[in-house]
């Protein structure tokens, strides 16, 4: 993983990160505000009542620990609570309050969302707490808030006010809120299609206990191939975030360099901003000097090793799929022609089978059945390189998302069985 040292300026990091929240609606214009504490006691934060969605570096305002405001704009009028939750929780240096839409949606019914959804929700985000109302900007709020986080919570929902995040860095306090509106978005969907399964305690501490170990290769300088499968993957694991496949922390994508190797991602870098650099190569059961892969890499390269024609592969977090993978429903293809030619049958994989023996896992991921739900954990889709993978995973959750929207006005019909042989014959030549 990268140095925990950052050398990115307090403004920049709050500008990179309201961008975020921003353009992926987790905000509104008016809405929300993001600080980052400094080892001398200032605080940077956004300023009040300007458009977060054109705001410029110098809008970011500085107290000073001794009070003074410096800066061309009033801070933002929570700044009280930001100020209380540093002052009762000294290892906190960031936070962000926005009232993204789903957990909105839970803070009005005073409700948590439930993080035994997912293992790395769980990791992510731990246990949330619930503040009670207090009026916004309110010194009421800011001792009610940081006695929530005094307690020892990392992610809190406001009463009828959205939801706050902290970390050891700004960075840490994104990933959280971002995981938690993806957690409860993936709830909301799920509820309209069943009945949500969490997981156990023990299956949670199942998955942290299966880390995969590697030993190390000091790869060579790359051959020119090498160097265009990581600009190609990479352009498209930042494309998958745009789209909202993955979140900054979830998600893994590889593709095959040769029978030996493979490129993947690496364990909990950002996928927003991937670049070549930071994808692993992986070879015969060893991987880069330096790196460390996703853990999904085990079963990427059974995958591979079993399947010759696969030749690029992705774990993903749709949210309308992963909506399926949490409950017991089946996602049928059989919607249109597209969605039942490229994504096939959709297998459902037993939550644990990606801890336990890859080989078992990889010969249900094949070819001719190229997509799987794994239950609890997001989907799995192979293709023949990284264009068809990622188009057998943007059709799959689109896909997912049609069903889901059609329970709300009417009953599925999925195409009868003489069409989807017809759709066999003339374009899988089955």
């Amino acid at each position: 993983m990268r140095t925990s040292i950052s050398f990115t300026h307090p403004r920049d990091e709050i500008l990179q990160a309201i961008e975020r929240i921003y353009r992926y609606r987790m905000t509104t214009t008016s809405g929300g505000n993001l600080s980052i504490r400094e080892d001398n006691g200032d605080i940077w934060i956004t300023p009040a009542r300007l458009d977060k969605g054109s705001l410029r570096r110098e809008d970011i305002v500085c107290v000073r620990a001794d009070g003074t405001v410096v800066g061309p704009h009033r801070p933002s009028s929570e700044l009280p609570f930001h100020q209380e939750i540093y002052r009762t929780r000294p290892d906190i240096r960031g936070i962000v309050h926005a009232h993204p839409v789903a957990l909105v949606a839970f803070s009005l019914v005073h409700v948590v969302p439930d993080t035994h959804l997912f293992h790395q929700t769980r990791l992510v985000c731990g246990d949330v707490g619930f503040a009670p109302y207090e009026l916004p900007g309110s010194a009421a709020l800011g001792k009610n808030v940081a006695g929530i986080f005094g307690q020892g919570y990392d992610c809190v929902l406001l009463e009828n006010h959205g939801a706050v995040t902290a970390g050891a860095n700004l960075q840490e306090a994104f990933r959280r809120f971002e995981t938690l509106e993806f957690t409860a978005k993936t709830i909301i969907k799920a509820k309209m299609i069943g009945e949500v399964q969490y997981l156990t305690d023990e299956q949670i501490t199942r998955a942290r206990d299966a880390e995969p170990e590697w030993t190390a290769f000091h790869a060579h300088a790359p051959s020119t191939n090498e160097k265009e499968l990581r600009a190609h993957l990479a352009q498209f694991v930042r494309r998958a975030y745009r789209q909202r496949l993955f979140i900054s922390t979830q998600g893994s994508f590889s593709a095959r360099l040769d029978k030996d190797s493979f490129l993947i991602t690496p364990y909990r870098e950002d996928r927003g901003t991937m670049d070549v650099q930071e994808l692993v190569l992986v070879r015969n059961g060893e991987c880069e000097a330096g790196k460390i892969p996703s853990r999904a890499a085990r079963i990427h390269e059974e995958i591979y090793r079993q399947h010759a024609a696969t030749g690029a592969i992705v774990n993903a977090y749709p949210v309308n799929a992963t909506a399926f993978s949490v409950t017991g429903e089946a996602l049928d293809s059989r919607t249109i022609p597209e969605s039942y030619i490229v994504i096939r049958e959709v297998s459902r994989l037993e939550y644990g089978m990606q801890f336990g023996d890859p080989a078992v896992l990889a010969e249900r991921v094949t070819p001719k059945r190229p997509a799987a739900l794994l239950e609890n954990d997001g989907v799995l889709v192979t293709g023949g390189d990284v264009l068809e993978a990622f188009d057998r995973l943007e059709v799959l959750e689109s896909t997912a998302e049609a069903i889901i929207n059609c329970h709300r006005v009417g009953t599925l019909a999925p195409m009868p069985e003489g069409v989807t042989q017809e759709l066999d014959r003339v374009f899988l030549g089955e």
